[in-house]
């Protein structure tokens, strides 16, 4: 687990060095490859959020959607980012909850946090904090906020289980979880499930939809949805495989129609209505 959390954060921080520095993410949701090929984190922005943001929080978002359009966001509301990474979501998010409300921002990775501020401070939002800290141990109280969000990150988790009850914790009775993430369908190949350097790139550790919906409903949320949003073709797969050093010819066609990204929605139940384990804590 510490070798997947030093890789994870090693990559992020060396994308965030490339965003500061104003050259071209690396490929997307954190692989090392030198140029951006990749489709998982490929026109997610429309021109009008990415109006609204620096061009470093652009180019240093290696997500799989954009949360933040499809959240349903109200004004006042407090969102938490998980993984917020150069802050994009972060920025977008508090235009969208006004200035009664609050988006905070969780990463692990300094290099990260630095940006995002810098990219916070750039956009002209005042109502915004980032947080050092891992997803698996979110540094806020209990029912801290209404709304979750995150892009591409979960499925970077070594224990899922652990950030979804982290994730149910701090929201408040009856708010929402709604983040984008990568989902597989079926098995993946042992030889991808395998690979480090695929974890970091969002494949070898997204969950199925079933066993998403499982572990949702093991933490306490009710009213879970998953969306398909993008299914990857056969181009697709060689582009997200090519930086594994695998063979690429063979693993592209096991894994073709089997990767997408999907939109996750979920609820904490109401105050009264919560009859889990976690709810109790």
């Amino acid at each position: 687990m510490e070798d997947l959390t030093s890789a994870i954060r090693e990559t992020y921080a060396e994308a965030a060095r490339r965003a500061a520095g104003g050259e071209a993410p690396s490929c997307g949701c954190g692989s090392s490859a030198a140029t951006c090929c990749d489709p998982i984190s490929s026109n997610l922005y429309d021109d009008a959020d990415a109006a609204v943001a620096p061009g470093t929080a652009l180019r240093a978002s290696l997500g799989c959607g954009n949360p933040t359009a499809l959240a349903e966001l109200r004004s006042g509301e407090t969102v938490l980012d998980l993984g917020s990474g150069g802050g994009l979501d972060v920025i977008l998010s508090a235009r969208r909850v006004g200035s009664d409300g609050k988006a905070y921002g969780l990463d692990m990775t300094d290099e990260m946090l630095a940006l995002a501020r810098d990219n916070a401070r750039a956009a002209g939002v005042a109502n915004v904090e980032f947080l050092k800290g891992r997803i698996e141990e979110v540094p806020l109280p209990d029912a801290a906020v209404d709304v979750i969000v995150s892009n591409c990150v979960i499925n970077l988790a070594a224990d899922k289980d652990v950030v979804l009850r982290e994730a149910f914790r701090v929201l408040k009775p009856g708010g929402r979880f709604a983040v984008s993430d990568v989902v597989v369908r079926g098995d993946m190949p042992p030889d991808v499930r395998q690979s480090l350097e695929l974890w970091v790139g969002c494949v070898a550790g997204a969950l199925s939809e079933e066993d998403y919906r499982a572990k949702l409903a093991a933490a306490g949320f009710t009213d879970i949805e998953l969306e398909t949003t993008r299914v990857y073709a056969l181009e697709d797969a060689r582009a997200f495989l090519g930086a594994s050093g695998r063979n690429v010819d063979r693993l592209a066609g096991l894994v073709e129609g089997r990767v997408t990204s999907a939109f996750v929605r979920a609820r904490k139940p109401a105050a009264g209505r919560c009859c889990a384990p976690a709810c109790c804590n």
